[in-house]
């Protein structure tokens, strides 16, 4: 008698076969919700910068450490929620760090030495550092792979608005309350995100179903190895986003009152305008690149950054000269960092679930440890070649990041689980 073949249970149809529909929407309203104030902690120190440095007496190489540090910790984050949330889920790190950098962020107010805020930026930059790859990966990994690009955008709109909140804060809210209340008002959001994450937000089931398959061996950390030609690439393109990036934001708003002699109001209206312009480039990404391909508009917005960047900074003196010139400058220099939309779903598409998370936080924040240096190379070569040249260099790393893209593989329309 032949024996009887065992039925295989039909498997569950994963949110990211599924037509669009409220559970997607959810996880992208709350990734978000946890993505704008992540970003709004971290660089509001940088609009605070002039009041605290002038309370606590700091030099702009002490306040350089303060800024750096935050960045620095960003990598350790990374690397260790990480590595957790590949392990223990997408959604418990979410929570988690979103919880971590509101503390940080808060205690920030209490800072009474250059010491004890170096520390709260520490923890603040911890959590930082982890919160961003588990809503990514959450995201590419829930919706469908036609609409990836867009709405991994839509939730990376959360950085330039965060930016825009924090310029709001240093520019209106600090003046008229002091920094240090400003400071700890701004960790409390952190409380309702976190309820709302624990309410409303499910678990990715690609992880769910990759967690099962792999439960003999487990997650296997060396399969990084076996993907390290992609990983070295996609690191070096990373890296130089990032030096544009933090090149442009560590020392704008300092560099826009103390060597251009704006007011606060002022510089933050300049930076306001950069960040409107931000957000038309991160919602309007996403599209591009699900139309068109990662990388043209990839490298289309890079080369806008790096235009934007120019007249700011080395070309002030002919720029400021033109009506209107500098703010143009400053909308198409935010416009252009809608690269970052572009990030997180190249990184997923070219990598395995089961190092996905680990892998968006190893190269986003590991990257952006080395951000550490950069207030103090600027502060160092700032004092040397001057402000405006010194920041001027993040239109040359912008400009070969948008080129070395083409490094990379086309990955418009990969299925998700395409390399499992």
């Amino acid at each position: 008698m032949e024996p009887v073949a065992k039925i295989q249970p039909p498997r569950e149809i994963l949110m990211n076969q599924r037509a669009t529909g409220a559970v997607h929407l959810r996880i992208v309203a709350l990734a978000f919700a946890a993505w704008i104030f992540d970003f709004y902690d971290l660089v509001l120190y940088s609009f605070l910068l002039v009041p605290v440095a002038r309370e606590l007496h700091l030099t702009p190489e002490e306040s350089s450490l303060a800024l750096g540090m935050s960045l620095l910790m960003t990598a350790l984050g990374g690397v260790i929620f990480g590595f957790l949330g590949d392990r223990y889920g997408r959604k418990p790190m979410i929570a988690a760090t979103v919880a971590i950098y509101g503390v940080g962020t808060a205690m920030c107010g209490f800072s009474q030495s250059l010491t004890q805020l170096i520390v709260f930026r520490s923890i603040t930059g911890l959590g930082m550092g982890g919160g961003w790859a588990p809503g990514q990966s959450l995201v590419a990994e829930s919706v469908p792979a036609d609409r990836r690009a867009r709405y991994a955008a839509y939730v990376q709109t959360g950085a330039p608005l965060g930016v825009l909140l924090a310029a709001a804060a240093g520019g209106y809210l600090a003046p008229a309350i002091g920094w240090r209340l400003t400071f700890m008002l701004s960790g409390v959001p952190a409380i309702f995100v976190v309820a709302a994450v624990l309410k409303w937000m499910p678990e990715s089931d690609v992880w769910r179903r990759t967690r099962t398959d792999l439960d003999a061996r487990g997650v296997d950390l060396r399969a990084i190895l076996e993907y390290r030609r992609i990983f070295t690439m996609l690191f070096v393109v990373v890296l130089l986003n990032s030096e544009a990036y933090w090149f442009t934001y560590t020392w704008m708003p300092g560099y826009l009152e103390l060597k251009r002699g704006l007011t606060a109001v002022a510089a933050s209206h300049l930076l306001i305008k950069m960040q409107i312009g931000g957000v038309l480039g991160y919602l309007t990404f996403g599209r591009v690149a699900d139309t068109f391909g990662r990388r043209p508009a990839f490298c289309a917005y890079g080369l806008m950054m790096a235009a934007g960047t120019i007249p700011p900074t080395i070309l002030w003196n002919a720029a400021v000269a033109v009506p209107g010139l500098i703010s143009a400058a400053m909308f198409t220099a935010g416009f252009g960092t809608g690269i970052w939309s572009g990030i997180a779903p190249m990184i997923a598409e070219l990598l395995p679930t089961r190092i996905r998370n680990t892998s968006l936080g190893l190269l986003l924040n590991v990257t952006r440890g080395f951000q550490f240096f950069t207030p103090i190379l600027i502060a160092a070569l700032g004092a040397r070649f001057g402000f405006g040249a010194t920041l001027s260099l993040a239109a040359v790393f912008s400009t070969m990041g948008a080129l070395l893209v083409w490094i990379l593989p086309e990955t418009r329309g990969r299925s998700i689980t395409a390399l499992d």
